[in-house]
């Protein structure tokens, strides 16, 4: 018989095990006569509660009456097979969404062959502090290209609410079985932080290599290859793409890769990927709604006060989530970062993007998040939709307005030093003369973003604001910033497939899946995104 029991404690309250045990059996007296019988508890989350003023932390256990407890942890882990090559699936991308397509194709012994444009981790780390040192932007080696994705240098936050797209828990097992912290199977918002993140995507990278697999590294996709070997390069209806054209971005040499299908996992921010697959088909493509906005990041301190109501010792660095409706947009909060810093996140020497990260302990000065504004097809201003028409496939549009406000970013920038302005002044319209220090490290210039933010968004933002900061009094204050731009939540641009084959609707062999395709958002929706691009296949073979 087993009992799930929750029991809310204070911060001191915690670390007494004797009074946590009390609790558990007071609560576990209302259901039966607990001197009767033999009780064992394991944890199971913790989450902490600060609303209508009293703080308090949730504990939730599972109980056992007279029963031996479950091995709670690892006890689901899938069975990874050698492989040898007899079926292989090339995955374009090593994010969470490819690597976990990979882990999913070893369990039934097909090989995966990933390859990647940015670098392995090592070297990446070394292209990505450049950013900061040198104002040197890598268009593929960043934050956003290279191994292990967008989240691998930029926070490794696990929450999600897509119950629906597969097995969370075992997507968490799997990373404590690689290396994670085991609190990741616990915390109600699971973070792995971005200095511990690295270390566990190169273990199942090299996981993946001694079980047959194969990684090539700064090679990338530059088209796509039909069963003959040529590369498809016009516009026909459901072609059959039975491989990659590749490009060493080392010796600028050209290879072909094939394989029995092709998995394509190549994140939010790979726009040639788009363009690439807009050129050979009208179908292949179609606009979605995402997110423009601004990093805001105040003192720590200030958001611990605001969340804890004024209790912060001993404590762990307060989170928030905010959302609100302004002229029928959503105007919210996205990777909150607790304890933590403002990053350059940008693709492209010719642009300014900023996102947010936090390590494992997030026991930084700073707290800091992204407000954005959704931002629809329809509010794409003309000149990019009659661009992307021009080019041959309207749903590009999005990434043409994308890649001009990171423009307008730099210009109002210096180098990758971001524009930057007071919170206050925002509101007020006016410039900010001493901006505080920030934990962005390239640095900031001050700014006007109120006067060269689009207006339908800078006014969203501004209202946006104003209403955050009647749910949490003290949010607008002098020592906050906006820090922009931040227009990287996710792609403007979803590439379509079919619903239960996850097939391309527009060319048969390919599978797109992760941030990329537009279908998820984040590192575990997107290893599930991934795990069952994979499923598909194989149930697809399975068939035939």
């Amino acid at each position: 018989m087993k009992e799930d029991i929750l029991i809310s404690v204070n911060s001191e309250e915690e670390k007494n095990k004797n009074l946590i045990k009390s609790k558990i059996y007071k609560e576990l007296s209302k259901k039966i006569e607990v001197k009767n019988h033999s009780i064992f508890q394991v944890f199971c989350k913790r989450s902490i509660d600060a609303r209508r003023g009293k703080l308090k932390i949730n504990l939730k256990y599972k109980v056992y009456i007279d029963e031996s407890p479950e091995d709670f942890q690892n006890n689901e882990l899938p069975e990874w097979k050698k492989v040898s090559g007899d079926k292989s699936v090339l995955i374009v991308g090593s994010g969470p969404a490819g690597l976990f397509a990979a882990l999913k194709l070893l369990e039934f012994g097909v090989k995966p062959i990933i390859v990647e444009r940015g670098k392995e981790t090592s070297e990446r780390r070394k292209d990505i502090a450049k950013i900061s040192t040198q104002n040197l932007v890598s268009e593929n080696s960043n934050y956003c290209f290279g191994e292990g994705g967008a989240g691998t240098f930029s926070d490794g936050k696990l929450y999600t609410r897509s119950n629906k797209r597969g097995n969370i828990q075992k997507c968490l097992e799997i990373l404590v079985h690689f290396g994670a912290d085991k609190k990741i199977l616990t915390d109600s918002h699971p973070h792995i932080g971005t200095e511990k993140l690295p270390k566990v995507i190169n273990q199942i990278r090299e996981f993946i290599k001694d079980s047959g697999g194969e990684f090539y590294f700064n090679t990338k996709c530059i088209g796509f290859l039909d069963s003959d070997g040529n590369e498809i390069n016009q516009k026909a209806s459901k072609q059959k793409i039975s491989g990659i054209l590749c490009e060493n971005l080392i010796d600028s040499i050209q290879k072909k890769y094939f394989a029995d299908a092709v998995i394509l996992s190549t994140g939010h921010s790979a726009q040639d990927i788009y363009e690439i697959l807009a050129k050979i088909s009208d179908s292949a493509l179609e606009e979605k709604t995402f997110a423009v906005g601004v990093r805001v990041e105040h003192p720590r301190k200030i958001i611990d006060e605001i969340q804890f109501h004024g209790k912060t010792e001993g404590m762990e660095a307060a989170e928030y989530r905010l959302v609100t409706q302004i002229c029928e947009r959503g105007v919210y909060s996205f990777c909150m970062c607790p304890g933590g810093f403002v990053v350059p996140s940008s693709s492209s020497p010719y642009g300014i993007v900023v996102n947010g990260m936090s390590a494992s302990s997030r026991n930084s000065l700073w707290s800091n998040s992204a407000i954005v504004v959704e931002t629809r097809p329809e509010d794409i201003p003309e000149k990019f939709v009659e661009k992307a028409k021009k080019n041959g496939c309207k749903a590009l549009s999005g990434l043409y307005f994308r890649n001009y406000l990171e423009n307008l970013a730099k210009q109002n920038g210096e180098g990758q030093k971001a524009p930057c302005q007071k919170l206050t002044d925002f509101l007020m319209h006016k410039e900010s003369i001493n901006l505080p220090k920030t934990s962005y490290t390239p640095g900031v210039v001050s700014s006007r973003l109120d006067l060269w933010l689009p207006e339908q968004i800078s006014k969203r933002l501004s209202k946006g604001f104003e209403n955050f900061n009647q749910n949490m009094k003290g949010f607008i204050c002098d020592e906050a910033v906006l820090i922009a731009i931040e227009t990287r939540t996710s792609t403007p641009c979803r590439i379509l497939r079919d619903k239960e084959t996850f097939e391309s609707v527009a060319f048969s062999g390919l599978y797109p899946c992760g941030e990329g395709s537009g279908y998820s958002g984040g590192i575990i929706s997107s290893a599930m995104d991934g795990e069952k691009s994979a499923s598909a296949i194989l149930k697809l073979w399975n068939k035939k």
